[in-house]
């Protein structure tokens, strides 16, 4: 009998993976999982990198510490909570792979299942064949698959990407007393970093920790390669209304939510122009079935960072009367890592300039973001 107010899914037993085991060499590896219940196992293929994704009922993790250490063909294995009813297992290759089995087994000397994957070295080709084949085989691949491996795993810290936007070449906004965009995004970007990296809680990547200039793809591919569970581009903006300020937070959208989001998200995307390089957008990647379904988890995801960031920082940063805004920024566009975009204030108006130079009011404001982080870390790992 249920207990008021308890779902079915609350009252039956989660389940336990208790033991993880791997061995192999560069060529062939096999992993296996132990179960105390007999698992219901999806799987799929993901590039760049090749990796093999396990979908499971929502599952405690109990191994031992260290078991999950990478071996043979796997570079990294990651796990944890994607949602509700909704984990995941995620073992990203060295190199271009095949599956040769997938099996779900009953113990014969122990309590419960496993769940043995081989895998074997292959061609580039072979990975593209074998992972067309998948998409191909699932039924409905267009709907209901969940496909996001955005999620931090429990095999390593909460990775965290901070772009700190323009560089080198392109300057970006000048503020009313001379300083450039581009210095006050690096100042900001490596505070930021100081203090989370204190806390010992996360991975933090730089794009750049110099005056460098990078391509928007560029950006993006550092946080993807990075495995970054967050990424936040950090901006300074200008803009003609001289009394206008505040911060904005910004998430991606193929319609911009206002004009204002429109003209900012066109100033921004002509990063690349302004440095003489204008790339073409990969189609790679576009062309899967399942990029949709990626994307749309991971912007539900930089949703929730969004307004929980804004929340943080309502009683420290002025912010501007609507806060949150969406267009189509292209250093957003990964689309397996929630991203927003932060507007710090505006070099065009004096009062936000000379708080941005402040180094005790940007030390305030690294430190709501973290606070940001945390809480959203939480709230996505469940921890």
């Amino acid at each position: 009998m249920l207990l008021p107010g308890m779902a079915a899914s609350e009252a039956e037993e989660a389940l336990v993976a208790y033991e993880y085991r791997m061995a192999g060499d560069a060529n062939r590896t096999r992993m296996i999982v132990y179960f105390d219940q007999e698992p219901e196992a999806d799987w799929f293929f993901l590039r760049g990198p090749h990796r093999l994704v396990i979908d499971l009922p929502e599952t405690k993790f109990a191994f031992e510490a260290g078991a999950a250490e990478a071996s043979g063909m796997v570079a990294k294995v990651r796990y944890g909570r994607m949602g509700p009813e909704h984990s995941r297992m995620i073992f990203t290759m060295r190199s271009p792979f095949t599956l040769d089995d997938l099996s779900i087994l009953q113990n014969e000397t122990s309590r419960g299942y496993r769940l043995v994957i081989d895998i074997a070295s292959a061609s580039e080709e072979a990975f593209e064949a074998a992972m067309r084949e998948r998409i191909d085989s699932i039924p409905d691949a267009g709907t209901g698959h969940p496909t996001s491996d955005s999620g931090r795993m429990t095999s390593e810290r909460f990775t965290v990407a901070l772009d700190a936007g323009h560089g080198g070449i392109d300057g970006g906004a000048q503020g009313a007393n001379g300083i450039f965009e581009k210095t006050i995004t690096l100042a900001f970007a490596l505070e930021l970093r100081k203090k989370l990296e204190d806390t010992g809680k996360y991975n933090v990547v730089l794009t750049r920790d110099s005056d460098v200039f990078l391509r928007l793809d560029e950006r993006v591919r550092i946080a993807r390669e990075s495995s970054a569970d967050l990424f936040i581009s950090i901006h300074a903006d200008a803009i003609r209304m001289r009394d206008f300020r505040g911060a904005t937070v910004y998430t991606l959208s193929d319609q911009a939510s206002d004009a204002q989001a429109a003209a900012t998200a066109a100033r921004e995307n002509l990063s690349d122009e302004i440095a003489g390089m204008v790339i073409e957008e990969s189609e790679d990647e576009v062309a899967d079935i399942l990029i949709d379904l990626i994307r749309r988890e991971t912007h539900a995801f930089s949703i929730q960072f969004a307004r929980t960031l804004i929340g943080k920082l309502s009683d420290t940063v002025q912010l501007v009367g609507t806060p949150l805004r969406s267009a189509g920024f292209l250093v957003l566009k990964a689309p397996d890592v929630p991203s927003v975009l932060l507007e710090l204030g505006y070099l065009s108006n004096p009062e936000d300039e000379a708080l941005m130079r402040d180094p005790e009011w940007r030390g305030k404001a690294a430190d709501r973001i973290v606070e940001a982080i945390a809480a959203f870390a939480a709230a996505k790992t469940g921890g």
